[in-house]
């Protein structure tokens, strides 16, 4: 298993440059966008922590949604990302360390960002995620469902997911996908979590 600070910037940045992405699809996760699209209104403020490439806040930014932030340890993803999208404010993709953001959000994005993580540094997601999200403030997207103790990506289950969050989220859905991409189709979630008080 990889160790909590070995998962570095420089990891990750060796990994993009290294071609090693697996988990880059290539284009905008609809799971992600058609969500927004159907419940916020253009001024609401997003966060897609673990961007990576970021083609949902590039979706979305070209939609009309002016506050739509990226967040990602590795460096190079950013200089390709504001060089795909060179309208997009660079103060909005921010390089460095989810757990350091202070920002508030309205929702937050779950891609590929939770299963990159080390597990031992779970709970801390979910303390931050309550601390960063606004009131009503929800995490929206997908987790693996899928025995992988050994990672990143690191797998995980709904009975584990449940317990995880719900000391400080309300879990409104948390259920299997039907609309993953087809090499991930029967191994995630999705879910839907909204902060409580």
């Amino acid at each position: 298993m990889t160790g909590a600070k070995e998962l570095s910037a420089n990891y990750w940045d060796n990994r993009y440059k290294e071609e090693q992405t697996g988990w880059d699809i290539g284009y905008h996760n609809p799971i992600h966008t058609d969500y927004i699209e159907k419940n916020y209104p253009k001024d609401a403020y997003i966060l897609e922590p673990g961007a990576g490439s970021a083609y949902e806040v590039e979706y979305l930014w070209k939609k009309g949604y002016k506050n739509v932030y990226a967040c990602d340890y590795a460096l190079e993803v950013k200089e390709r990302f504001l060089k795909r999208v060179p309208d997009f404010p660079p103060e909005q993709y921010i390089s460095g360390d989810f757990f350091a953001m202070e920002q508030q959000f309205d929702v937050v994005l779950e891609q590929t960002f939770f299963c990159a993580i080390d597990p031992v540094l779970r709970a801390q997601y979910v303390e931050h995620m309550h601390t960063i999200l606004k009131p009503n403030g929800r995490i929206y997207g997908v987790l693996f469902e899928m025995d992988k103790p050994e990672g990143p990506p690191f797998g995980g289950n709904k009975k584990e997911y449940s317990r995880l969050f719900s000391g400080k989220f309300e879990i409104s859905t948390m259920k299997q996908s039907t609309e993953s991409i087809p090499q991930r189709m029967g191994s995630e979630l999705i879910v839907e979590l909204i902060k409580k008080l």
